[in-house]
């Protein structure tokens, strides 16, 4: 095992900086071998699965090509949840796990704020846009207890990856509603379907601009849908003032809205959904300090 982890390291340092490509072969293992990080170290004479060999050769092939691990394993880590992912979806970030605790806290607040009023509380209501891999409509659904979540993306396969998350048998379980996932192109703003009031908005809409490929990663730029990343320089914000408007529509008054930004246009944003009639808007810096969610309310 320590030949293959030494070979396959120095393989991936043409792509990566050492200690994270160590790391990237390290979960590779631990995936395919079951082993940890410090296995090599604790058993020196650990010997791989002859059996086992093809696969692990076959996945650091793609790995070498730049295929992100996530996709080359299947699956991702988000918030605590394994979620399965394809390149029809995104990798779920760190940056978006902010976004639903944020969610999390104000659906579990508003949640324990109806049982207090008794048994016929009508239920929190949620609705995430471009959903992607449903990694938020899970979380949110797992994390707070009866919460119904509309989830909406214009990708079928996208759509199709969030609906076969392994999460039906825990939910029906443990008084969880399955979100419902619904095909819907959010920029047809004039095709809305009625989906009722929500106490909760969430999106993570394309917002990279065309112009930032060039500082993008390799293994983004040749790996993760464009669609769900990439937007025009010429109108950049056009999601937002789409799910400003639908926000305006479908928000309960004392409901909340949480969108994902591009740092470079944390004040426009804030302006676009100022003017769609929410008065409180508010800028949520990341763990890097930099503006990447915009609050808002009415």
């Amino acid at each position: 095992m320590k030949d293959f982890i030494h070979g396959a390291v120095s393989s991936l340092e043409k792509l990566y900086p050492q200690n994270e490509a160590r790391t990237i072969v390290f979960r590779l293992c631990e995936d395919v071998l079951g082993t940890k990080s410090y296995t090599h170290i604790v058993e020196p004479d650990f010997t791989v699965d002859k059996s086992k060999l093809p696969a692990l050769q076959e996945m650091l092939s793609r790995l070498e090509s730049g295929e992100p691990l996530q996709y080359v394993v299947g699956h991702a880590s988000f918030c605590g949840y394994d979620f399965k992912v394809t390149p029809d979806v995104l990798i779920p970030r760190q940056e978006t796990e902010m976004l639903c605790h944020n969610a999390i806290d104000f659906a579990s607040r508003i949640s324990r704020m109806r049982v207090s009023r008794g048994k016929f509380a009508s239920p929190v209501r949620a609705l995430d846009l471009c959903t992607g891999s449903g990694c938020i409509a899970w979380t949110l659904a797992l994390s707070v207890p009866g919460v119904e979540v509309v989830a909406t993306d214009i990708s079928e396969k996208a759509l199709d990856i969030a609906k076969s998350q392994n999460f039906k048998e825990q939910a029906k379980n443990h008084n969880i509603k399955v979100p419902r996932f619904v095909i819907q192109d959010v920029l047809d703003t004039d095709k809305q379907p009625d989906y009722g009031k929500f106490d909760l908005i969430t999106s993570n809409p394309p917002y990279v601009r065309e112009s930032e490929k060039k500082d993008m990663n390799k293994n983004v730029l040749e790996h993760e849908p464009a669609s769900a990343l990439y937007v025009s320089d010429d109108d950049p914000l056009v999601y937002y003032r789409a799910i400003a408007s639908l926000s305006a529509k479908c928000l309960n008054p004392e409901g909340t809205g949480l969108t994902e930004i591009n740092e470079a246009f944390g004040k426009q944003v804030c302006e676009i959904f100022a003017e769609a009639g929410f008065s409180r808007t508010e800028l949520v810096k990341d763990l890097n300090n930099r503006n990447r969610i915009v609050r808002y309310s009415r």
